[in-house]
């Protein structure tokens, strides 16, 4: 039995639809149906129930994006930070292993390799860089899982969602048992608000950028994957390998999905923070190389967009998840 943390979540309902798929017993745990923010209660129901592998996907993202977390710093910081660490306490009393969602988002903008030189360029959408990039796109380089986050409450600018993703990794370093899983912007065939595809179809203008992208469902998948084939416990970043510009998904958009919607652009980043966002956001690169040398396979980029975007669902009221099972009660008396 697979315990699901956070099931009526984007990322908790992949993980979902992909246990269903692959006919795998799970337990789907709301924090309506369990507090799971109680450390008693959920002691008590992993004592009891005793799951192989526990599935963390519950998490604060803000909404409509993680502007709204500088408004909620106790509900962002208690979900992001001190719930990571409670289920680690919890994983290692009861000896069950378990993975944990985190994000990629704890850095931003990617490494640059000028004439054999590395340096790490955190605003992708300068235009000369943009220009020197087109003509040497072998020059840019993801971070890697042994980088230091970049976008965090040690390494400022940030802002306060990813300064707590990354307090939450600090919080869970001694877990020998867990994986930890960076997803890029998540997204996926599902009309969502936490979609990036769908966020970028309601946007007044974009903000074009070079960025890692993830899909959701290939997300679950790639997790699952090192879970089943008992790789090594350890942080894994989990996106679709290649990297893309917004600029490129909106044209994406347009000719898939709305040929009757026409982008308009920010100028620069001065005026998308002037005009639009109110904190900084973490677009980054991410090297997925550690996870392809596990063994995993998972979509590029590209394909993985242009099958979401043909794949286009639009939006509905979302299912959620009513209990986590009729032994419920029993296993917390």
């Amino acid at each position: 039995m697979i315990l699901l943390l956070g099931a009526n979540g984007f990322i908790g309902r992949a993980f979902a639809a992909e246990l269903r798929r692959r006919r795998k017993p799970f337990l789907p745990v709301t924090r309506q149906s369990l507090d799971y923010c109680e450390f008693s209660l959920l002691f008590s129901y992993v004592r009891k129930l005793r799951p192989k592998f526990l599935i963390n996907a519950a998490g604060f993202p803000g909404s409509p994006n993680i502007d709204a977390c500088e408004h909620a710093r106790e509900l962002t910081l208690h979900a992001n930070m001190l719930l990571p660490q409670q289920i680690a306490h919890v994983c290692t009393l009861t000896n069950t292993p378990w993975g944990h969602v985190s994000s990629g988002g704890i850095f931003c903008g990617a490494k640059i390799v000028v004439e054999g030189e590395t340096h790490v360029e955190r605003d992708l959408s300068q235009p000369d860089l943009r220009r020197f990039l087109d003509l040497h796109p072998e020059a840019i380089r993801g971070f890697t899982e042994e980088d230091e986050p970049n976008f965090s409450f040690l390494s400022p600018p940030c802002s306060f969602y990813s300064g707590t993703k990354a307090l939450g990794e600090q919080a869970i370093s001694e877990a020998g048992n867990c994986y930890v899983w960076r997803p890029a912007l998540p997204f996926s065939e599902e009309d969502h608000p936490r979609n990036f595809l769908s966020k970028l179809q309601l946007y007044p203008k974009v903000f074009d950028q070079v960025i890692s992208a993830t899909q959701t469902r290939d997300f679950a998948v790639a997790c699952l994957d090192l879970w089943e084939s008992r790789a090594e416990f350890g942080t894994y970043h989990v996106a679709n390998p290649g990297f893309i510009t917004t600029r490129h998904v909106a044209e994406l958009i347009h000719d898939i999905l709305r040929p009757e919607q026409h982008f308009e652009y920010w100028k620069d980043a001065d005026e998308f923070y002037r005009c639009a966002a109110k904190e900084p956001r973490p677009n980054c690169l991410l090297d997925v190389s550690k996870l392809l040398n596990a063994g995993v396979n998972i979509r590029p980029i590209e394909a993985a967009l242009e099958s979401s975007l043909r794949e286009w669902r639009p939006a509905h009221p979302a299912f959620e998840f009513q209990g986590t099972g009729p032994d419920l009660k029993v296993l917390l008396h």
